[in-house]
């Protein structure tokens, strides 16, 4: 199922300010930068960097994602581990609002989301 466009509006004005934020310096994105993307009801949050051994291609590594359960009106969060598979983020398995998730994520009080 998508989301209405008034959720999807909300999401994206939430996401491109916490990017505006939170991105790196401008002389540096090309090394290093971050993106999201919206999938159904998830909103996933990647870094975007050159692969190592061949830096003309530009990688998408996500490390952190918030499902929206309409039911409850609340989101869940995922970290991704090593083994590229998402799996819920047991400190705090559950967010009322986007913001939140955005939180849990900059503070990665146990280093689940940025290492």
């Amino acid at each position: 199922m998508t989301l209405d466009s008034r959720k999807s509006v909300d999401i994206i004005e939430t996401m491109e300010n916490y990017l505006s934020k939170n991105r790196p310096p401008v002389e540096i994105r090309p090394e290093l930068d971050l993106g999201y993307e919206i999938t159904g009801q998830s909103v996933i949050l990647f870094e975007i960097r050159p692969v190592w051994n061949n830096p003309s291609e530009i990688q998408h590594m996500p490390y952190a994602k918030a499902t929206l359960v309409l039911k409850n009106n609340e989101w869940k969060i995922y970290w991704m581990r090593g083994n590229l598979k998402w799996y819920p983020y047991d400190p705090k398995p559950r967010v009322k609002k986007l913001s939140d998730f955005l939180k849990l994520v900059e503070d990665d009080k146990y280093a689940c989301f940025k290492g």
